[in-house]
């Protein structure tokens, strides 16, 4: 199956999906849409015992259910329990919410949407931009943000070349590239900034967003003059493309006097932004 992982939002919340290229459908994280719906201060035990409830009333759907890997709050890949939209409209139908209603519109919006963005991928750049603008980030950030995504893409596109697997030894990659340029290993750069389900990416100051583009594009660059054969290649060219980066904060920290990599995220960034227009 060739998917590609994403995050959407609804009502601020974090939701993970995964889009089936060769079926053209929506995969679906259930305990993500069950901590939507109820607010669940365990979301997972709750899913399990209406899991077990509908398996003993023979609901077809629970059935039909299946596992996929999806990136935890400890950015490991672990196996979740998906639905389709089909099977989630049929799931939320268990489940006493008054958000039910609102998330179902939602539901059909996002699966419609994707397939509209098929025929015209500009359109999800449109859509990208509408949403951080609607979450109150400034445009000059957004550019950055949106200029990451397409080096980040340049990035992954160029691993599949050489034959780097997606999952694990993107995940590894990737912690690589952070580790050498921040000093810092994706999951303690999340912490650093107090998070957790939220994307990296989305809570780095423009400062932050410009040093990773550079590690990443400098990644790819190289990977494209090496052309590793192997996995162990890929690590070290990471490391290589991430040290560009590392020089290039170092001399600016030397220069400023502040250090780049920080606790800011995006709330303080957010509230900075509106305290400065009041």
């Amino acid at each position: 199956m060739k998917s590609h992982e994403s995050i959407k939002l609804f009502e601020e919340k974090q939701v993970r999906t995964l889009w089936d290229e060769e079926q053209e459908k929506w995969y679906i994280s259930i305990v993500d849409v069950v901590e939507v719906l109820t607010q669940s201060v365990d979301s997972g035990a709750y899913w399990r015992k209406l899991k077990q409830r509908l398996k003993a009333e023979g609901n077809e759907t629970v059935t039909n259910c299946h596992g996929l890997k999806m990136k935890a709050d400890d950015g490991k890949m672990r196996l979740t329990d998906v639905a389709d939209t089909e099977q989630l409209f049929r799931l939320i139908q268990s489940i006493p919410s008054p958000k039910a209603e609102p998330f179902k519109l939602w539901l059909a919006r996002v699966a419609s949407e994707r397939l509209d963005e098929l025929s015209d991928p500009e359109l999800s750049i449109d859509r990208a931009l509408k949403q951080y603008l609607e979450l109150g980030y400034s445009e000059n950030w957004i550019n950055q943000r949106l200029k990451s995504i397409e080096i980040r893409k340049e990035l992954t596109d160029e691993w599949k070349r050489v034959g780097v697997e997606e999952g694990v030894q993107f995940a590894t990659l990737t912690d690589i590239i952070t580790k050498t340029w921040a000093e810092k290993t994706t999951k303690e750069y999340k912490v650093l900034k107090g998070l957790k389900k939220e994307n990296l990416r989305d809570n780095m100051t423009n400062t932050e967003l410009i040093l990773n583009m550079l590690a990443e594009a400098s990644t790819k660059d190289i990977s494209e003059v090496i052309n590793p054969v192997n996995f162990e290649e890929s690590q070290d060219i990471a490391k290589q493309g991430g040290n560009v980066a590392k020089v290039a904060r170092a001399e600016l920290e030397a220069k400023t006097g502040k250090k780049v990599v920080t606790n800011t995220n995006a709330k303080t960034l957010l509230e900075h932004k509106k305290e400065n227009k009041e």
